[in-house]
C-alpha cells in the first residue's frame, strides 16, 4: 500500500484505537458512516481549501446567516470566482509548459520564455480583477453586521482568498 494511502484509509474506514475496521459492534457506528458520507463532525469542523474552505457557499450562509436571496447570489458570485480559478490553473499548466519548452533546447529560447512569463502575468492580473469584482459584489450583497463577520473571517484566516 501507498504510504501516503495510509492516513486516507484509516480516516474513512475507521480505525481508531479500540475499533477494528469491519469486526465487532463498532464497525458501522454513526462517527464511520458519516465520515464516509463525506460529512463535517460539527459546525465548528471547516477546513480550508479553494476559496479558503471545503464548502465556502454552505460556510458563509452559516456563518454569516445569509437569507435564501443573498445565498442564490453569493453562489453566483463564487461559480464565476471558480471558473477563474480554473482558467487559471489552465494558464499556470501553459506556463510551465512554455518554460520547460524554453530551457529543454541545446539554446535558450527567449522568446518561449517570455511568452509563459506574458501568459503568468496575465493570468494573474485577470485573477485579481475576478477576486476584486466578487468582493465588490459581495460587499454590496452583506448588511453592516454580515460584513463584519466577513472582515473577521477573513483576517483570522477561516476564508482565505
Amino acid at each position: 500500500m501507498y504510504p501516503g494511502f495510509i492516513h486516507w484509509y484509516k480516516s474513512r474506514h475507521g480505525e481508531r484505537p479500540g475499533i477494528f475496521v469491519g469486526v465487532g459492534a463498532g464497525c458501522d457506528s454513526d462517527w464511520e458512516s458519516s465520515m464516509r458520507a463525506g460529512e463535517e463532525e460539527g459546525p465548528g469542523s471547516f477546513t480550508g481549501t479553494a476559496f479558503g474552505v471545503r464548502r465556502p457557499l454552505r460556510f458563509l450562509a452559516y456563518k454569516l446567516q445569509l437569507d435564501e436571496s443573498q445565498v442564490a447570489e453569493l453562489a453566483r458570485i463564487l461559480d464565476e470566482l471558480k471558473t477563474e480559478r480554473a482558467q487559471a490553473a489552465v494558464d499556470h499548466r501553459r506556463t510551465v509548459t512554455a518554460f520547460a519548452d524554453a530551457v529543454s533546447g541545446e539554446i535558450f529560447e527567449e522568446s518561449r520564455a517570455g511568452e509563459g512569463a506574458k501568459l503568468r502575468l496575465h493570468s494573474a492580473e485577470r485573477l485579481r480583477d475576478a477576486v476584486m469584482a466578487a468582493l465588490r459584489k459581495i460587499h454590496k450583497l452583506l448588511n453592516p453586521d454580515q460584513r463584519a463577520r466577513l472582515a473577521y473571517l477573513i483576517r483570522t484566516g477561516a476564508l482565505n482568498l
